[in-house]
């Protein structure tokens, strides 16, 4: 399926290309009609759109001129200096296309971002404004260059605010954010009750911005102010990053000062990571990169934009430069170690180094100043995830003794230890874990479907697991699992013509698992369809995942049928 995704990938990044080529002048085509030109176009954009920056910028580099025929040409270019790290160089580049009026948002951008770092606020208005005519057609692009022309013109807090209220309404809770920062900028006497607003704000999780309340409470000389914020921030978000490193930092007396909103550059820094981070939500890395490195580039103190920078690598698939950035994070104390460490352990998972990911928890886990139940529960998780599931169950109980049935924790820990326990082939206990966490919660969709497989698998109570898999499939639809789930109880009850439908979409939704490849095989013999269901056992018998006892079961049943 990758290998699949990947080819239409590329046949459509060779069409661009020929397209590119096609419709180029003749004296562009004259100096780029080389093969070894066109293969580092194709290569610098093809690394760009798999992230791997250094590379791409060695070949869009070699390119020079370029730019003259082909616009995009340099806004790619332009993305690799700075997702490369080469920021002065971009500046540079950025002069060279405005020399030849050949410039672009994100040439402007860059040009207004270094003049603002270099404290010429004339200049940087210059270029944001530049910026903003570039980016008319782009809603994203529009507001960060309104926000950033606006942070470069200050004057007063009445005419930064009108400015303000020009931004599209669409961004509406962004300007929000904003409007916080200028008055804390302007020292205005409404700072702390606008911060107080914003973070109670029950709609939308402004819950970062605790972390800003508190930060600015300490600025003012409120340090136990600061510590009663963020207090009760981590009691509706005790596993917030930010908040529970500024916590541990606010009273171990140290250094607190990563953010001033009383400097305009570390407010543009947030605006360029708050952009970062909703690119990075719909998966668009090459331009999340972009605007998170701009970001560093103002505040390179503040070591939360680090998280997200990771994040982006982790979720590309490049460990190498994830682990590089989750390492480094991890000195940055307690909470950060913990976050890093769990990061780095899922990890060494992935790349099949088990013994390295845990040892590494493990140690982070004991080195703990203070074990408290978030971090508790995460190591149980970790634990019963890969197979440690007697080592899960004692720290299951400790959290269980800790907590009340009412809080959130109660019933993602009685759901762990209940799966641990059927791991090890304790039912009873099991059972009544189960059956406890949907006592607490009756609408867990996947806790539902657990306790209701097992007693199918185990032939008994199969009409009321059917009823709660109908539940638990209108709760999470077209869920693959809940699905299969649902399929195989209509099974077990005979009702085979009802199973084989929904054994097919569970199929259909997760095509590479032996089991539900299996269930259907089973529905397909019990509907006369031999020769398929024939089909679908050997299908089973050669895929990877597929454990040793079923290929057994399944070599009978292509002899025998059922």
């Amino acid at each position: 399926m990758k290998l699949f995704d990947f080819s239409f990938k590329t046949i459509g990044q060779i069409f661009f290309v020929i397209i590119f080529l096609s419709t180029s002048s003749a004296k562009s085509l004259d100096k780029f009609n080389k093969a070894k030109d066109v293969s580092n176009y194709f290569s610098g954009i093809l690394l760009l759109n798999d992230n791997q920056y250094e590379d791409s910028f060695k070949h869009l580099k070699k390119l020079s001129g370029l730019e003259n025929s082909h616009v995009s040409y340099s806004v790619k270019y332009l993305y690799s200096l700075v997702n490369s790290g080469n920021l002065k160089e971009a500046f540079n580049y950025s002069k060279k296309l405005e020399e030849q009026k050949l410039d672009s948002f994100e040439s402007n951008l860059i040009s207004g971002i270094f003049y603002l770092k270099s404290e010429d606020t004339d200049l940087a208005k210059k270029y944001f404004l530049k910026a903003k005519i570039k980016s008319e057609k782009f809603i994203l692009n529009n507001y960060v260059s309104n926000s950033l022309y606006n942070w470069s013109n200050l004057s007063n807090l009445n005419q930064a605010t009108r400015d303000l209220e020009k931004i599209d309404q669409r961004f509406e809770n962004l300007k929000k954010i904003q409007n916080v920062f200028l008055h804390c900028y302007f020292d205005s006497p409404s700072t702390d009750n606008l911060f107080t607003e914003i973070t109670s704000n029950s709609k939308t999780d402004f819950s970062r911005y605790n972390y800003f309340h508190a930060s600015y409470s300490v600025s003012t000389g409120g340090i136990k102010n600061a510590k009663k914020i963020i207090e009760s921030a981590l009691m509706l978000y005790p596993r917030n990053l930010l908040l529970n490193q500024f916590k541990n930092d606010l009273y171990e007396n140290k250094n607190i000062s990563a953010f001033n909103c009383k400097r305009e550059m570390q407010v543009v820094a947030e605006i360029l990571y708050i952009t970062a981070n909703a690119l990075s939500s719909q998966s668009i890395y090459p331009q999340s990169n972009f605007f998170l490195n701009l970001s560093k580039y103002f505040n390179e103190d503040f070591i939360s934009y680090d998280a997200l920078l990771a994040e982006n690598f982790y979720k590309i698939g490049d460990f190498k430069k994830a682990k590089k950035i989750y390492y480094n994070l991890g000195k940055h104390g307690d909470a950060f170690n913990w976050f890093s460490a769990k990061q780095l352990s899922s990890i060494f998972i992935q790349e099949k180094n088990k013994s390295e990911a845990f040892k590494l928890l493990d140690k982070s886990y004991k080195n703990l100043l203070e074990k408290k139940i978030y971090e508790t529960f995460d190591y149980a998780e970790f634990l019963k995830n890969n197979e440690k599931f007697k080592e899960s169950i004692s720290l299951y109980t400790k959290i269980l003794a800790e907590v009340d049935k009412d809080h959130p924790l109660y019933t993602e820990a009685t759901d762990g230890r209940g799966v641990a326990y059927e791991r090890i082939g304790e039912w009873n206990s099991a059972e009544k874990d189960l059956l406890a966490s949907l006592e607490a919660n009756p609408d867990q969709a996947y806790v539902i479907n657990y306790l209701a497989y097992t007693w199918i698998e185990q032939g008994v109570k199969i009409n009321k697991s059917l009823s709660m898999l109908e539940k638990a499939n209108k709760l999470r639809s077209n869920d693959p699992y809940i699905t299969d789930s649902l399929g195989w109880a209509l099974f077990k009850l005979k009702r085979y013509k009802e199973a084989k439908d929904y054994l097919r979409l569970a199929v259909r939704l997760l095509p590479a698992d032996p089991i539900v490849n299996d269930h259907y095989g089973d529905a397909l013999w019990k509907n006369g369809d031999e020769i398929q269901a024939r089909y679908y056992w050997s299908y089973v018998l050669g895929l990877e995942k597929t454990e040793e006892e079923l290929k057994k079961t399944l070599e009978k049943k292509l002899i025998k049928g059922l």
